[in-house]
This record gives structure tokens, C-alpha cells and sequence, in this order.
């Protein structure tokens, strides 16, 4: 690993820093609904009018143009200062947004990536299905031409926030007699289009809140010129769109862990007393644990940018399997301290919030069994 950073860089988190403190919102995020979509989209537009949005996009695309030791500065100071993920901007921002400066046509980036960055729009993904999670390239939603349109029909499964986004990254098969890695296309599709019906799916952080929804397709026509790169292409684009999930976009939620885990070693000093030996206790223990495995995700994170600012890749799924898996011991850890209380389920504590959505960490963006089968392959070089 080789990273140093620069009396510059040093500069720009002292800039970043003190953004962040006199900007960040004061008030609590709502964790569903129009309430939510208004915090997320009102927090990105603060950013974007302050120059602050985009910190990985290219200048000529209204970025930052940063380089990644610059990235990594931003996600750390922002982590730091315990700002509020947007997470409706989530997949604009580092799917959808990344995707399409790389892949697609100049008259889709003059119309979409002005609106992501500013928060405008909100973007939601149609990957999954029912019978092809993992196994992405098992999908089996159709596209058929018919003249300047995709003509579509099927599900989509485990969309997040489908009912509060107005575009769709979706994945759809165009020629069903292809290999299942071929015949697939990306294309943008228009949550509003006539033919899309959603229905809700019941998480157990709440039964009133609604996080997924499993999309429908009944003859949904979305316009050739919507089709990311090339009709039959799109395996091609999705592994771009997977790598920039699996990369940078995930660096800020690693490096917020480390400071949680030192509120959670103030809380336990002052249920417990702060005079409690934990460093003697089952507590102490864990707690000693769980810190220096948040040392060990960072120096992982500073590697993995090393390597990329190196011109290498292949170990963004070891730094997601590994700190996915911290995460979740982190979130039953910090259930621990809370002791009964947490038993009440107070829609004002984040910690109960936040360990019932732990569950999806190691399934989301790949499962920790996928993360391993790529290191072995991709990073040691075992066989298939």
C-alpha cells in the first residue's frame, strides 16, 4: 500500500470539514415516505448548490472530478461528522450516474446526470427477480422491439424505494435464445410509464414503512433510444454498474462504523457506569474486538484505494465481505449495550432501527457467499 496525503490534501479536509459541520441537517432523517424522499433529495441539493456534490463524477459532467485519495477524504470527514446518508440518491449517484457517463449516449447524459447530481431525480434498481438473485443473469423479464420501443413484461423483486423514484436502472432480456450471460440489455426506464404496477413488501423494521417493492411489467414500452450501450450488451454494462456498487460508493458507510463504535463504547461507559473495568468484562472484550476490526476495515479501505489510484482491482469484494460481516456483529453489539431498552423499540433510537436492517447487509449487492466465490477466482485464482 502506498498512500500519502499531500499538504493539499490536508487543506481540502479542513474545507470539507468545516463545510460539513456548518451544513450538515440538525434535524433527524425519516426513515420512509414523502418525508424521506424530501429530507434525501433537500440534502443532495444543499451539496450540489455548494459544489460539494459528485465528488467521484468528472468535471464535465458537473463533478468534483476528485482523485480517490480526495474521495476517500470527503467519505472519511463526512463519516466523521455524522452527516445523514441520502440514500434515495443512493443509486443515481453511484449506479446510474457512473454507469451512464461510462456507457452511454451524450444526449442521455445531457438529460439525466444534471438531475441525479442536483437531486432532481431519484433512481431506483430493477435487477433482481424472483428466480434470479445471485444468479443475476438468470432474469428472465423480456423486452421485445416493436418498431422505436422496447415492449416489456415481467417482475422485478427487492427494488428499494421503487414507489418514491422516477427512473429505473432495469435489466431485461431481448433475445431469450441467447446464452444467459447475452442477450440482455440495460436500459432507463420511466417509474411512471403506463403498465408499471408495485406492490409493497413488509420489512420487520416496521410494518408501516415500506422499503422494497416488487415491480411489474405489463407491456411497459420504453424508447429504443432509453437502451444503455448496446441492444444485447447489457451483461457487459451491469458488471460496470456492479463494480461501482461493490467499489467507492460503499467506502463512506465502512468508515462510519469506526466512529460508531466509539459511541458505543461511551454508551456503555455511561449505562454501566464510568467506572466499569470493561476492558475486564464479556463487554470490554467485544468492544476491544470490534475496534480493532474497524482498524482493520480502514487499513483494507486505504488499500483498496491505494490499489485503484494504482491502476489495480479485484479487492473490493474482499473489503465487502469482510466489513459487511463487522457491520452486522457491530449492530447486535450496540443492541447488547442498549440492554431492555431496545426490547421497546423507540422510533426515535437509530441503534434498533439500523440492527434489524443489518440482516440485508451481507445479501445486498451481492451475498457474502458471492463476495467469496470473486475473491477466490478474481483475487487468489482458484478455479472455478
Amino acid at each position: 500500500m502506498d498512500l500519502h496525503f499531500t499538504h493539499e490534501d490536508r487543506q481540502f479536509r479542513e474545507q470539507a470539514r468545516s463545510w460539513l459541520a456548518d451544513n450538515k441537517p440538525k434535524e433527524r432523517r425519516p426513515h420512509d415516505g414523502a418525508a424521506m424522499r424530501a429530507f434525501d433529495v433537500g440534502w443532495q441539493r444543499r451539496q450540489y448548490d455548494a459544489g460539494w456534490a459528485g465528488v467521484s463524477w468528472p468535471r464535465e459532467h458537473r463533478g468534483l472530478g476528485l482523485s480517490l485519495t480526495r474521495q476517500l477524504i470527503w467519505h472519511e470527514e463526512y463519516a466523521r461528522a455524522e452527516a445523514p446518508d441520502n440514500h434515495l440518491c443512493f443509486v443515481g449517484l453511484n449506479h446510474a450516474g457512473p454507469t451512464v457517463i461510462l456507457r452511454g449516449t451524450e444526449e442521455q447524459r445531457a438529460f439525466h446526470l444534471p438531475r441525479i447530481l442536483s437531486g432532481e431525480s431519484v433512481w431506483c434498481q430493477g435487477f433482481s427477480e424472483p428466480n434470479a438473485g445471485s444468479d443475476l443473469a438468470s432474469l428472465r423479464t423480456k423486452a421485445r422491439i416493436e418498431g422505436d420501443h422496447l415492449v416489456v413484461n415481467g417482475s422485478k423483486i427487492w427494488t428499494s424505494h421503487g414507489h418514491l423514484s422516477d427512473w429505473q436502472e432495469l435489466l431485461v432480456r431481448t433475445d431469450p435464445e441467447a446464452p444467459k450471460h447475452k442477450g440482455i440489455s440495460w436500459v432507463i426506464c420511466d417509474m411512471k410509464s403506463p403498465g408499471i404496477t408495485l406492490r409493497p413488501i413488509e420489512i420487520m423494521t416496521s410494518p408501516n414503512q415500506v422499503h422494497f417493492v416488487q415491480c411489474f411489467y405489463d407491456d411497459v414500452r420504453i424508447p429504443l433510444t432509453n437502451v444503455v450501450g448496446d441492444i444485447n450488451d447489457g451483461w457487459s454494462v451491469a458488471m460496470s454498474t456492479l463494480g461501482f456498487e461493490r467499489g467507492t460508493a460503499q467506502v463512506r458507510d465502512q468508515l462510519r462504523y469506526a466512529y460508531l463504535v466509539e459511541r458505543m463504547i461511551a454508551e456503555a461507559q455511561q449505562r454501566l457506569g464510568a467506572d466499569c473495568p470493561l476492558s475486564r468484562d464479556e463487554m470490554g472484550a467485544r468492544l476491544a474486538q470490534l475496534r480493532a476490526d474497524m482498524a482493520a476495515a480502514r487499513a483494507m479501505t486505504y488499500m483498496v484505494v491505494s490499489r485503484a489510484e494504482a491502476g489495480k482491482t479485484g479487492a473490493e469484494s474482499l473489503m465487502r465481505a469482510m466489513v459487511g460481516e463487522t457491520q452486522q456483529r457491530a449492530r447486535r453489539l450496540a443492541l447488547d449495550i442498549l440492554g431492555s431498552r431496545a426490547l421497546e423499540n423507540p422510533e426515535d433510537d437509530d441503534w434498533v432501527y439500523y440492527y434489524l436492517r443489518s440482516f440485508s447487509i451481507t445479501i445486498a449487492a451481492g451475498t457474502s457467499q458471492i463476495q467469496r466465490n470473486i475473491i477466490g477466482e478474481r483475487v487468489l485464482g482458484l478455479p472455478r
